[in-house]
């Protein structure tokens, strides 16, 4: 049976069983039956739950005349992401907006977990990143063919059409070393992140550790806005248009 952090084991308990009929119904086998749902699928869910929470309270407390911190923190986060995206793809960049600060909040809430005692970061599990990663991927394509239609498919092609030959399964592999990219990137970071700041805490428990959970913090932030950024920057790319 796996470590369970407290609320992976009251998910276990409440939805062990119909979890576990459902991964069956897809041909897979759970490992250990009786506690199907993993700490980083809890976490996510605790993550998502948080955020939908924080959303409905600030939604039925929205005021032009005498908006309250939270809010002014939602529209600078909001306003932040949405001048970058400005900056980087153009004009009607708006519409992507909602799709990079929901992962953008996903991913930093999720990174701060690991500086709460009995929660941990979801994002120092691969899978996580990896699940973001993939969204990434397939909006900015998705985009892309909507942008474009199937004309997207020329800047898989190069710029000269006799080195389509080559350029092509170039391409493809740029393109999913991206995912691999973000994966390992956001993983590493905040696996790296949780280990010292645990070593630091069962070996010194008083003063010092404080200096690292400011650290962890930091990589936190830091990771969160890059993934963001890079997720821009493949949009950019994605529904560019000649002009």
């Amino acid at each position: 049976m796996p470590e369970q952090l407290f609320f992976t084991r009251l998910l276990n308990h409440a939805f062990a069983g119909p979890v576990a009929a459902l991964l069956r119904a897809f041909h897979v086998e759970p490992q250990f039956p009786e506690a199907p749902i993993s700490n980083a699928v809890a976490m996510e869910v605790l993550v998502v739950c948080l955020l939908l929470v924080i959303f409905l309270i600030l939604r039925s407390r929205l005021s032009v005349e005498r908006p309250g911190w939270v809010q002014h923190l939602f529209e600078g986060v909001h306003g932040f992401i949405e001048g970058q995206s400005r900056d980087m793809i153009g004009h009607h960049s708006e519409r992507f907006t909602p799709f990079l600060v929901s992962l953008g909040l996903f991913i930093l809430i999720g990174n701060l977990f690991g500086v709460v005692p009995g929660l941990e970061s979801p994002t120092a599990h691969v899978v996580v990143p990896l699940g973001c990663a993939i969204c990434a991927f397939f909006y900015y394509h998705a985009h892309g063919f909507r942008e474009s239609g199937i004309g997207y498919l020329k800047q898989f092609l190069g710029p000269m059409w006799w080195l389509a030959w080559l350029m092509l399964p170039l391409e493809i592999i740029s393109h999913l070393a991206r995912v691999m990219s973000l994966t390992i990137r956001l993983y590493a970071n905040m696996f790296a992140g949780d280990m010292v700041t645990m070593v630091f805490f069962s070996l010194i428990p008083i003063v010092i550790p404080v200096i690292f959970l400011g650290l962890h913090i930091g990589v936190a932030l830091l990771q969160a806005y890059i993934f963001v950024l890079l997720t821009t920057v493949y949009l950019a790319g994605a529904v560019a248009t000649e002009h």
